[in-house]
């Protein structure tokens, strides 16, 4: 057990899961206490897990001489000052140092952006957020590749749109998506499609006179649906958004079970040019272990499968850390991927939600062992594998409770990046979203008060979400429409 006790709200978020990245397996509570002596206090009990003895760090007396008054200036100061101190007790260190919930290509591309060249980014970086000059120089790498992706763009006239399929074969033990398991909700499948089809038709319309530049159609898994669905899902968004121009419609078919040639064909037919083929591990014991019901062999169909039909733009999925794996079995896993050639490999490292069965797993005490040396060996053979495969990172994204405090990293061969993950992380461009959990993010010309902030400060970026319950969303679509008129190019 370990105790944060911050003597402000503001500072507990990073205090909370900086003690979290250092002590992954450990059960870390937070409060605050606004008469403490101390503006954070970590408190160790002595039965611990991961080794560490009974103790006690204390951050910055309230009588602190050097203690920035500015409030953003405080909190650095004292991410920096606790690092340093659970870095000494553990005799641990995080890649990302005190970076916590945050996405570093934004602060490499805004600094690109400024005219900071890679020479003065890197010691600049890593001095001010105490990150490993490996992840330095990553994260300005893909800053530049982002970049003359996104010049492609029109943000003036362009949106991105996303379409949401909240079903999955199974739902995974890592998972807390918004998804179902299809046997739970094959009786809605048809009500959720004529919803999120006046969905799509109504933003459509509020959108006329613009253009998509991205499509993605995520989920859940969207191959779920049969190759009917498919079609007239498809066949609507055909009709209702103009294509010309477009750079990339990506479908997540995603598990290799839910694919089958007549779906397959239904998306060529429609010109989707982008597709996911995720196998999260090729370690049948593996796939059992998380609820992945598909098999080794029909990850190999599905591919091979996929490339006779004309696509040339494939990513796969794995994940680092997944239970009971080794960094053998990663190697293993990097192998017969590579064998089979995607065009895009994104390496994700395992993260535990709360919602996920893993997170309530480990708080009825049966404990997720994770050894963050192993995850990043497996981050670092991945990395090492994509570049042999002839794919290069273009995009990076980090987690709240991601083991080992890595990242998860897109790595695509030079014409086949992912525009639309780009624009999730760097939200330069508003992506209009339609589905049950969909979020829209409305970039905004001039800044106004959010009208959901609290403290109504002004924002360049609208969020909207949909939600989540299938159920509500169907019954509610017209909320939900109702909701995008009104902030909707503004």
């Amino acid at each position: 057990m370990i105790r944060v006790i911050c003597n402000q709200e503001t500072f507990v978020y990073n205090a909370y899961h900086m003690v979290k990245a250092f002590y992954p397996s450990e059960t870390v509570t937070s409060s605050v206490d606004e008469k403490a002596s101390n503006y954070v206090t970590v408190e160790f009990a002595e039965d611990g897990t991961d080794g560490q003895k009974e103790a006690m760090i204390e951050i910055a007396d309230r009588q602190t001489n050097d203690m920035p008054a500015e409030k953003s200036a405080m909190k650095k100061y004292l991410d920096r000052m606790l690092y340093k101190k659970l870095s000494e007790q553990s005799g641990r260190t995080l890649a990302w140092g005190i970076l916590m919930g945050v996405r570093p290509t934004k602060i490499a591309m805004r600094k690109l952006e400024e005219g900071m060249t890679q020479e003065t980014f890197v010691p600049w970086f890593q001095k001010e957020n105490l990150v490993s000059e490996e992840k330095a120089h990553l994260a300005w790498q893909i800053a530049g590749r982002e970049k003359k992706l996104l010049d492609q763009l029109d943000y003036e006239n362009g949106y991105s749109l996303y379409v949401g399929i909240p079903f999955c074969p199974t739902v995974c033990s890592y998972c807390s998506f918004s998804s179902g398991a299809l046997g739970d909700w094959e009786h809605r499948v048809e009500d959720y499609l004529a919803a999120l089809m006046k969905e799509l038709e109504a933003i459509a319309r509020m959108s006329e006179g613009r253009k998509a530049d991205t499509i993605y159609m995520g989920g859940g898994t969207p191959t779920t649906l049969n190759a009917d669905q498919l079609d007239r899902l498809l066949t609507c968004i055909d009709r209702h958004f103009v294509r010309e121009g477009l750079l990339e419609f990506t479908v997540e078919a995603g598990r290799p079970d839910s694919i089958t040639k007549e779906k397959l064909q239904v998306l060529r037919n429609h010109g989707i040019n982008r597709i996911s083929i995720n196998p999260q591990s090729m370690q049948q014991k593996t796939l059992d272990t998380i609820g992945r019901k598909h098999t080794v062999e029909q990850v190999y169909e599905a591919f091979h499968m996929a490339r006779k039909l004309g696509f040339d733009n494939i990513n796969m999925d794995i994940i680092a850390g997944l239970p009971g794996e080794t960094p053998e079995d990663m190697e293993d896993t990097l192998r017969q991927i590579a064998l089979l050639g995607p065009d895009n490999l994104t390496v994700h490292s395992l993260a535990i939600k709360r919602a996920a069965k893993m997170g309530q797993e480990e708080r009825e005490g049966k404990r997720l062992t994770i050894i963050q040396d192993e995850i990043g060996t497996m981050v670092e053979m991945a990395g090492n594998k994509a570049r042999q495969m002839g794919l290069f990172p273009y995009y990076l994204y980090r987690q709240k409770n991601i083991a080992g405090n890595f990242e998860n990293v897109g790595y695509a061969k030079v014409d086949k990046a992912g525009i639309y993950n780009i624009l999730i992380m760097e939200e330069k461009q508003s992506i209009i979203a339609a589905g049950a959990g969909a979020s829209t993010k409305i970039v905004l010309k001039e800044p106004v008060i959010n009208p959901e902030s609290k403290k109504k400060k002004k924002t360049s970026l609208i969020r909207q979400e949909n939600v989540k319950a299938i159920d509500a969303y169907i019954s509610r679509v017209d909320e939900m429409i109702e909701r995008k008129g009104e902030w909707l190019w503004r």
